[in-house]
C-alpha cells in the first residue's frame, strides 16, 4: 500500500508540473489535439494507405480497426475506469484549484486509464504492424502522433501521466492482439 501511495504521489506531482507549463499558443494546439474530429483527415489518410497496400481487402483492415477502437474504448472504461475509480485531476479536491483546464472542460469523474491514450496507441500499434517495412518513418511518426494526442490530455488537465502510460500500454497490447487476429482472418479469407 505504501508503494501504491508513493507512486500515486509521484504521478500527482508530475501532473501538477506538466499541467502548469502552458501558454496561449499551446492552449489552442492541445485543445484541438484532444478533439477526435480534428483527426478525421489523418484517419482518411490512414485508410488511403491501407487501401494502397491491401486493395479490396481494405474492408478487413476497416473491420479490424473498428474492433480495436471498440475494444480499447470499452476495456479502458469498464475494466479500468469503473473498477479503479481514480478521480481525474480536475475532480481531485486537493489539486483542483491548480489544474489548468481547457474551456472549463473536465470530463467524466474517473480517469484511470485514458481512453484517448488507449485508442490512439491501439491504432498506432496496429498500423505500424500493418505497414511495417513499407514506409520508412511510419512507425515512429504514428507513435509520436499517439504520444502527442495522449500528452494533450495531461496538458488539458483531465488525466494524470499514469493514466496516459497505462492507457498507452493497454492500447498497444490491444493493437498487437487485433493485428494477430487480422493476420489469421486474412489467411482464412484470402488464401492464394
Amino acid at each position: 500500500m505504501e508503494l501504491f501511495n508513493a507512486i500515486k504521489e509521484i504521478d500527482t506531482q508530475l501532473f501538477v508540473f506538466l499541467n502548469s507549463k502552458h501558454n496561449s499558443f499551446f492552449d489552442v494546439v492541445m485543445y484541438w489535439f484532444s478533439h477526435k474530429l480534428f483527426w478525421i483527415p489523418l484517419y482518411l489518410f490512414f485508410f488511403y494507405l491501407a487501401f494502397k497496400k491491401t486493395g479490396k481487402q481494405v474492408w478487413l483492415v476497416a473491420l479490424a480497426t473498428g474492433l480495436l477502437i471498440f475494444l480499447s474504448d470499452k476495456i479502458s472504461v469498464h475494466a479500468f475506469k469503473n473498477v479503479f475509480q481514480r478521480l481525474r485531476p480536475c475532480h481531485e479536491l486537493l489539486i483542483q484549484a491548480n489544474v489548468h483546464l481547457q474551456n472549463g472542460y473536465c470530463g467524466s469523474m474517473y480517469g484511470f486509464v485514458s481512453s484517448h491514450a488507449a485508442n490512439t496507441f491501439a491504432l498506432a500499434a496496429f498500423l505500424s504492424l500493418l505497414f511495417q517495412n513499407r514506409y520508412k518513418y511510419f512507425t515512429p511518426l504514428v507513435f509520436l502522433w499517439a504520444f502527442f494526442v495522449s500528452y494533450s490530455r495531461i496538458y488539458n488537465g483531465v488525466h494524470y501521466p499514469g493514466d496516459i502510460l497505462a492507457g498507452g500500454l493497454l492500447g498497444t497490447g490491444i493493437g498487437i492482439t487485433v493485428y494477430k487476429l487480422y493476420q489469421i482472418a486474412q489467411t482464412k479469407f484470402f488464401k492464394n
